[in-house]
């Protein structure tokens, strides 16, 4: 639900429910758009890292690179983003 209403409103979803990468593999796989999704580990990242790489993301990336059918992930043992899937 909140992925469609991210993708309505031309957002990209940041979350650290796992769930949500879950959603977003079913939704590439049912080959439905979405405006992408950042995921941030909770154990293991804190709000101040989690802000700084956000800004970094907003600060180095125009919206088509860092949104549409795609999926951001923090490595679990750096702190560097990867792409987990996209289209």
């Amino acid at each position: 639900m909140l992925l469609k209403r991210a993708t309505e409103l031309g957002r990209v979803h940041v979350s650290q429910d796992e769930d949500l990468l879950r959603e977003g593999a079913r939704w590439l796989s049912e080959r439905k758009d979405f405006s992408g999704i950042i995921y941030l580990h909770q154990l293991r990242i804190t709000i101040g890292q989690m802000v700084e790489d956000l800004e970094l993301i907003a600060g180095a990336t125009s919206q088509t690179e860092a949104g549409k059918n795609r999926m951001l992930a923090a490595q679990v043992s750096a702190p560097c983003w990867q792409f987990v899937a996209e289209e």
